[in-house]
């Protein structure tokens, strides 16, 4: 790697020679110095060609030859961004040749340098060499687990991620991770808006331009902040803002031989929800779930014996109701039968539930480690927290409390739909740590039976 200055020179040597001129706004995001970035922009903001010449000011960075993807949901979707770097790379005469697809497509430099198209409805292609960087492109549109999956791909050669996008609607892990790096919560990581204003080319008066006045005037407040400013509108009514996807999620496993708890809510309207735990140290590692709609408790524990952890279930915990005949036999009786479960359960104050599961979101002080973390399989409960689409209908549905046309709460009680995976943890918490407050404690006490 060159030295930071002529790093910089090199890179606006360059920029200079493909006719690109950046802005400051532009500017403060393309000399990023953090290994992750993530860019949120309004619309016709230059998302694509921001991304494009980011990734030619770090291939000038860097010496020798690398590897570097351009992932989207969909090749489409990198289409902007691989023309733009075409079109770079022949004015600087470095190109040595260039598929005239996406899908899959790549570029070669002279010095050997590749960069490659990746579809994230292929899996299997960012199971490949490791990158030496990413573009997300559209990565608004990537799902929580192709980002884990990006982010770890970028381990073996400490490689670098730049994600740009728009949001769509304040809910899900793209608008929040944009609110944790934001913060500087990662201290590796960044997060950068970039208002529609900013491309001079198409708004001349930048953000006094007559056109994004009218703007403004003509949209929500909501529909301007996200759409135009590239920022994220506050969402309204969460239960949880506690839960951050950068902290809470991670790519955890099973353990083969440790203890597995379920904790399961059967949620008999809406959906049937079984948490899987394992308990690590001072910290409770949700590394499954089966969430599923309209299959009864013999249908859950047939999935239940299928997945890999099976044989290692020791303890179980589930709703109140799981006790009782709703026309059938009761959920508990199903699992003792059929499994030899026992599944203990008590009845669990809502509100007290809630601040408990807060409780255990927050940062442990003596590890400095997030006290739970879930696995970005947990589709389920993840989408309860808002950070991910509902397994079911792909629609928005986090859990939350009641609110009136203007936004503001209502009552104290949320609303009881949008958390059976929610409900599922508050029970298994209760059950094995009781209500008081785990922050005092100095390990965690596990209810066992002989």
């Amino acid at each position: 790697m060159t030295t930071s200055t002529t790093g910089k020179k090199l890179r606006d040597y360059l920029f200079e020679k493909v006719g690109f001129a950046p802005t400051d706004e532009q500017r403060a995001i393309l000399e990023s110095p953090f290994r992750f970035n993530l860019v949120a922009g309004g619309e016709q903001a230059g998302k694509s060609l921001i991304a494009s010449k980011y990734l030619l000011g770090r291939i000038a960075e860097t010496e020798g030859n690398g590897l570097y993807w351009l992932v989207a949901a969909d090749y489409e979707r990198t289409r902007a961004e691989f023309e733009y770097l075409i079109e770079d790379f022949s004015a600087l005469r470095i190109l040595s040749s260039a598929s005239k697809r996406v899908d899959p497509g790549h570029l070669v430099l002279g010095d050997g340098t590749r960069i490659e198209t990746k579809s994230a409805k292929d899996p299997r292609t960012l199971a490949m060499r490791a990158p030496d960087g990413i573009l997300g492109c559209e990565a608004s549109q990537l799902d929580l687990e192709t980002f884990f999956r990006l982010r770890g791909r970028c381990a073996p050669k400490r490689g670098w991620m730049f994600l740009s996008g728009t949001f769509e609607g304040s809910l899900g892990w793209y608008p929040q991770m944009f609110t944790a790096w934001a913060s500087g919560a990662d201290r590796d990581a960044r997060a950068f808006s970039l208002p529609s204003y900013t491309n001079v080319h198409l708004y001349p008066g930048g953000a006094n331009d007559p056109e994004i006045q009218r703007l403004r005037e003509a949209s929500s407040d909501d529909f301007f902040m996200e759409r135009i400013e590239g920022k994220p509108s506050p969402p309204k009514g969460l239960v949880f803002t506690e839960f951050r996807p950068d902290m809470h999620i991670g790519e955890i496993s099973y353990e083969k031989g440790e203890p597995v708890h379920l904790w399961m809510d059967p949620g008999y309207t809406g959906g049937y929800a079984v948490e899987v735990v394992q308990v690590r140290g001072e910290q409770l590692c949700v590394i499954d779930e089966i969430y599923e709609q309209g299959l009864v408790t013999d249908e859950i524990i047939d999935v239940a014996r299928s997945r890999e952890w099976w044989p290692d279930v020791k303890f179980g915990v589930i709703d109140i109701a799981g006790t009782q005949h709703q026309a059938m036999a009761a959920p508990t009786e199903v699992w003792l039968q059929q499994t030899g479960l026992y599944l203990s359960s008590q009845k669990v104050r809502i509100n007290e539930g809630t601040e408990r599961l807060k409780g255990w979101l927050k940062i442990n002080p003596k590890t400095h480690a997030p006290r739970m973390v879930f696995s970005p399989r947990c589709h389920g409960i993840l989408s309860e927290f808002g950070s991910a689409p509902n397994p079911f209908d792909g629609q928005t549905k986090a859990y939350r409390w009641k609110t009136d046309r203007d936004g503001s709460i209502v009552g104290d009680v949320p609303e009881d739909k949008n958390n059976h995976g929610i409900k599922a943890m508050i029970y298994g918490l209760i059950d094995r740590f009781g209500y008081g407050y785990v922050q005092d404690r100095e390990h965690i006490r596990v209810k066992r039976w002989a």
